[in-house]
C-alpha cells in the first residue's frame, strides 16, 4: 500500500480513527460525560495521528467497492465499542457496590447527579465513581489504556470481526462480574446491615411499643458512614485491580 497517496492515507487515518475514537468515547476517565465532545475528538485525532503511523503495516489495503470500504470503517468502529464497552461495563461495579452501601447504611434514597453517568445515582455510588474516575489518572491506570489502543490491533486485526458467540460471552461475563465484585466491594456493610437489622427485629419484640426502626435509624447511618469510610481504600483497591487486569489484557 503507497501511504503517500492522498486517497490510502484518507483511508487509514479513518480506519485507524473509527476504532481510536468509539474507544475513547467509552474507555472511563477520558468517556465521561462531563468531559467536553470537543476536548474528546481533539484527543482523539491526535492519538489516530500517533497510533496510525504505529499501525501503518497492519492496514488493509483500499478496497475498490464503496460498500465494502463504509463496511470496514463500520467494522472498526464496533470493534472500538466492544473494546470500550467492556471497560464502561466494568464501571458498573462501583455502582452496585455504592447502592448496596446505601441501602444497608439507610442511605439508599440519598441520591446526586452523578457527572459520570449523567443521571441521579446513590450518593455513595456517586463519590466511588468521581473518586475512581481520579483514581485512573492519578494511578496511571490511563496510560494503560492508551496502551491498549494499540494493543487492540494485535488482538483483532483491522478488516476483522470478533465472532457474535465471543461477544456475547464477554459481555456476560464482565457483567457477572462486575456484579460479583460490587457485591464483594459492600460485603463489610452488607455483614454489618444483616447484623444490625437483625439486632433491631429482636428489640422489636422485645419492645413493640418503642418504634425501634426510627429510634436506631441515626445509627444505622453514622455506623454505616464509620464502615464505609474505613473500607473505602481497600474497596477502590480491588476495583482498580481490576481494571489493570483489563488494561494488561490489551497492551
Amino acid at each position: 500500500m503507497d501511504y503517500f497517496e492522498l486517497p490510502t492515507t484518507i483511508f487509514a487515518a479513518g480506519l485507524v480513527f473509527a476504532r481510536v475514537g468509539s474507544m475513547l468515547m467509552l474507555f472511563p476517565g477520558f468517556g465521561e460525560v462531563a468531559v467536553p465532545v470537543r476536548l474528546r475528538l481533539a484527543l482523539a485525532l491526535v492519538l489516530s495521528l500517533s497510533i496510525g503511523a504505529l499501525v501503518a503495516d497492519q492496514l488493509p489495503a483500499v478496497p475498490e467497492q464503496p460498500l465494502r470500504m463504509a463496511s470496514m470503517i463500520g467494522g472498526e468502529v464496533l470493534v472500538g465499542l466492544m473494546f470500550g464497552g467492556v471497560a464502561r461495563l466494568m464501571m458498573s461495579a462501583l455502582s452496585v457496590a455504592g447502592q448496596v452501601a446505601g441501602m444497608q447504611s439507610g442511605l439508599a434514597f440519598a441520591q446526586t447527579f452523578d457527572p459520570t453517568l449523567g443521571r441521579q445515582d446513590a450518593i455513595f455510588s456517586t463519590f466511588l465513581n468521581l473518586t475512581a474516575v481520579v483514581l485512573i489518572f492519578v494511578t496511571g491506570l490511563h496510560h494503560m489504556f492508551i496502551m491498549g489502543l494499540v494493543g487492540s490491533y494485535e488482538i483483532i486485526p483491522p478488516g476483522l470481526l470478533p465472532s457474535p458467540e465471543d461477544v456475547k460471552t464477554l459481555g456476560t461475563d464482565t457483567v457477572a462480574d462486575s456484579f460479583r465484585l460490587g457485591l464483594q466491594m459492600a460485603a463489610p456493610l452488607i455483614a454489618f446491615g444483616l447484623i444490625f437489622y437483625l439486632a433491631l427485629g429482636v428489640l422489636s419484640r422485645l419492645m413493640p411499643q418503642v418504634q425501634i426502626f426510627f429510634v436506631a435509624m441515626p445509627l444505622n447511618v453514622l455506623v454505616g458512614l464509620m464502615i464505609f469510610a474505613i473500607c473505602i481504600s481497600a474497596m477502590l483497591g480491588v476495583w482498580l485491580e481490576y481494571m489493570e487486569r483489563y488494561g494488561a489484557s490489551l497492551s
